[in-house]
């Protein structure tokens, strides 16, 4: 029972001195809340970039044209047209673990209909793309792999391309004109939103890639070749024995990989890279809200050094009936704890009160964690023992008689 009758004394003299106790309590509110709506921020914007990565499709694997250097001069993934058809349908009937493919080419052009233009993406690319990307269609059909081979004018369309160019209409079946040259809308994607980029990836216009080739660009190389691998295990072998390929059909001597005029990228490492950064800034905002909890422990230190002081009288006569040294010990430090835990509750209340409002004001997804929560919790308590102890210890350490003679 001596237990209980010590947390009732804490408690009731945490209540004698209620503004001294919220204001003690205030460094810790902000610390929490700041780790609460921190954390939730970013697990949100993690969420969102992890969502833009599914949107990729699934075991995806990205060889773009370029990333060599030649004669001192280095281009980006893309820059040079490196990759050719012939590559890749060497990768799908060569390389091992790959379910399809699909060359890419990549242009932006003034496309028109109804009276309306638009400037918008230009893909050139094969019958199997929506497969490997995940990307079904709202309405209509695909274009085919005869339509590939006759280099047929046929397209389909993202929303962002119905919604400025077919506004009132249905483009299924309209003509819509890339560069004044007449393509038949087949179908329309399903919306994906934002890429990685953040680009609109409903901002698009796919056609055969050997119309956008022969009839629009006029030209011989790709940008790149969307592969889809059989399991994400796969992936990384797939990776390597495309390299492999390559490097034979381009006759890249240098097998260090210095040399190559392309660049894969696996979308595990592109998950791999993002997750990575999402961590550095949680362990960065976190660290610096953990400064707001390390000053709030501070603080209560401070406060109760001061109480220790103050209550020295009393202290001597609770000694004087019989008082433990432990007892004003847990006294003291229980006052601390609860301080603490009261604070913590408080600042993880305003944490996700904080996050709500800026996901409301900004339109910006914030997910907050189960894990957080606890954890600060556990941590604002841990804080309360800490910088509590000492002033605890100091309390449990007077002389009786010196207690009782303090003025």
């Amino acid at each position: 029972m001596r237990i209980f009758s010590t947390i009732i004394a804490a408690l009731r003299a945490l209540r004698r001195n209620k503004m001294r106790s919220v204001l003690t309590a205030l460094g810790i509110i902000i610390g929490v809340a700041a780790v609460i709506s921190m954390i939730s921020i970013i697990n949100g914007a993690k969420s969102q970039l992890e969502s833009q990565i599914a949107s990729l499709g699934q075991n995806v694997v990205l060889v773009f044209s370029g990333n060599f250097s030649a004669g001192g001069v280095r281009s980006g993934m893309g820059g040079a047209g490196t990759l050719t058809v012939e590559d890749a349908l060497a990768i799908q009937k060569e390389v091992r673990g790959v379910i399809t493919v699909s060359p890419e080419v990549r242009d932006r052009k003034q496309v028109l209909a109804n009276g309306l233009n638009w400037s918008t993406q230009i893909l050139g690319e094969g019958p199997d793309y929506l497969m490997i990307r995940s990307w079904p269609l709202t309405s209509g059909s695909l274009f085919t792999e005869q339509d590939i081979r006759s280099t047929n004018k046929v397209c389909i369309i993202g929303q962002t391309i119905v919604n400025q160019l077919f506004p009132a209409d249905d483009p299924i079946g309209q003509t819509l004109r890339i560069q004044n040259i007449p393509f038949k809308v087949l179908g329309v994607l399903s919306i994906k939103g934002l890429s990685i980029q953040g680009s609109d990836q409903d901002d698009v216009v796919i056609v055969p890639y050997t119309s956008e080739m022969k009839r629009v660009s006029k030209r011989t190389n790709l940008n790149g070749v969307n592969v889809q691998a059989e399991s994400a295990e796969a992936e990384k072998q797939v990776e390597s024995d495309i390299a492999d390929l390559l490097r034979q059909r381009h006759r890249i001597i240098d097998t260090s990989g210095h040399e190559d005029d392309f660049t894969i990228r696996g979308q595990d490492e592109i998950q791999n890279a993002v997750s990575a950064q999402a961590n550095t800034m949680t362990y960065l905002l976190g660290g610096i809200a953990g400064v707001s909890l390390l000053v709030g422990g501070i603080g209560i230190m401070n406060i109760m050094l001061v109480s220790v002081t103050e209550r020295t009288r009393e202290i001597g006569i609770r000694m004087a009936v019989g008082a433990h040294g432990r007892d004003i010990l847990a006294q003291f430090l229980i006052e601390a704890v609860v301080l603490s835990l009261i604070g913590g509750g408080l600042g993880v209340l305003l944490g996700i009160g904080s996050a709500q409002m800026f996901s409301h004001l900004n339109h910006w997804t914030t997910l907050v964690s189960t894990s957080s929560v606890v954890i600060s919790l556990l941590f604002s308590g841990a804080v309360g023992i800490f910088f509590g102890f000492y002033p605890a210890r100091k309390a449990a350490q007077l002389d009786p008689i010196d207690a009782l003679r303090y003025e």
